[in-house]
């Protein structure tokens, strides 16, 4: 025998009161419209009439809207149950960058029609619209184009739907959370942001100075400088410009820059600033034929050697401080660097950034701040 103890503050007011408000409130899985607060008023109204005049034709109509209020309440939750949902997304996708996806809705009853669905998201789901189906045939599957956004790297598995409707008199609306089950990985943005522009066409620059040498690729003509080879003069061109021109050639091996991401963070405002700076230099640099190496305390791969430009946003995707980890000093000296850290002084005496004249760019709190602020 099971004994129930009371206490004396624990009424059953209070308690009614408290179911009512979960009911009321915006979580509730039915929420009550305005037009269904005026039918239940006007309820109450008949049948109090018809109670105290003993009227039969009030109590026909007070057991008619009745009906109709229970059969509302019926319908509807038949018309939002046995729906389910999936996503089309592509394979890869960016943070804060609209994307292309497709909805698809499929009615498992099998001869059972819903009417009126409206679809919406959790921020987390990327739905930034509510779709509407008028009609959704019992058994069919309906596909709706949608843009998705993501405004944060990372990996995605539960996203949350949500189904509601009104049908049919609109008293109340019915909803149905639904969580869609499917691995999504969210790059950094590969967009410029702002600076980014003004940083990329700098490493560019300074890319290009590095890539003059004897190569064996031509690389252009230009004005013939003090104690140059002869060898290396184009008379054809120096015929034609009445001035001594040089053929130079690209340095195939000097087209390559090492990303140097420091995770000993103290800021998590920017290592987010400075994941979002690796990703667009990898991003923009691999598809200029530059050959990127992006290198941590944890990861080091080498574009296009050991993989395309995606197993470094993926990693990016996941990244994450590691605070008091101490990076490694630079192993290849022959390469354009470019340095990510909050601390530029303890990788200076590291090695990082000592080659200047073969081209380097440290990017501390200071100078990346600058670059993206402004």
């Amino acid at each position: 025998m099971r004994l129930f103890h009371v206490r004396p503050h624990d009424w059953w007011l209070p308690r009614l009161w408290r179911k009512f408000h979960a009911f009321w409130t915006q979580g509730a899985r039915q929420q009550v419209t305005g037009a269904g607060v005026a039918y239940t008023v006007a309820l109450a109204v008949v049948g109090s009439g018809a109670f105290i005049s003993t009227n039969n034709l009030l109590f026909l109509i007070f057991a008619a809207m009745l009906a109709t209020l229970l059969i509302s309440g019926f319908l509807g939750r038949l018309g939002i149950a046995g729906l389910e949902i999936s996503a089309m997304v592509p394979e890869h996708i960016s943070a804060r960058r609209n994307i292309r996806a497709t909805i698809r809705l499929r009615n498992l009853k099998g001869f059972v029609p819903s009417f009126s669905i409206h679809l919406s998201g959790s921020k987390e789901s990327g739905l930034t619209s509510v779709l509407y189906f008028p009609t959704i045939p019992g058994g069919a599957t309906l596909e709706e184009p949608v843009e998705l956004y993501f405004p944060k790297r990372g990996a995605q598995r539960d996203r949350t739907f949500q189904f509601s409707t009104r049908f049919p008199f609109g008293f109340a609306e019915r909803r149905e959370m639904v969580t869609a089950q499917h691995d999504i990985l969210v790059y950094p943005c590969v967009d410029a942001q702002a600076g980014f522009d003004e940083l990329l066409s700098g490493v560019r620059g300074e890319l290009e100075a590095k890539q003059r040498g004897r190569g064996p690729d031509f690389y252009r003509i230009r004005p013939y400088e003090a104690l140059e080879s002869a060898r290396h003069v184009d008379w054809k061109a120096t015929a034609h410009t009445g001035s001594l021109q040089v053929r130079e050639f690209a340095r195939e091996q000097d087209n390559r820059a090492i990303i140097y991401f420091d995770l000993d963070a103290d800021s998590d405002a920017w290592f987010e600033s400075a994941v979002d700076c690796a990703a667009f230099l990898a991003f923009q640099l691999t598809e200029r034929g530059t050959e990127v190496r992006l290198r941590t305390q944890e990861f080091d791969v080498s574009v296009p050697e050991e993989g395309d430009v995606y197993t470094i946003l993926k990693y990016l995707a996941l990244v994450s401080p590691m605070r008091g980890k101490t990076p490694a000093a630079p192993d290849d000296l022959t390469c354009y660097q470019l340095i990510l850290t909050s601390n530029p002084q303890r990788m200076a005496s590291l090695g990082w950034g000592a080659g200047q004249d073969r081209g380097a760019r440290v990017l501390g709190p200071g100078a990346f701040s600058e670059s993206v602020d402004r």
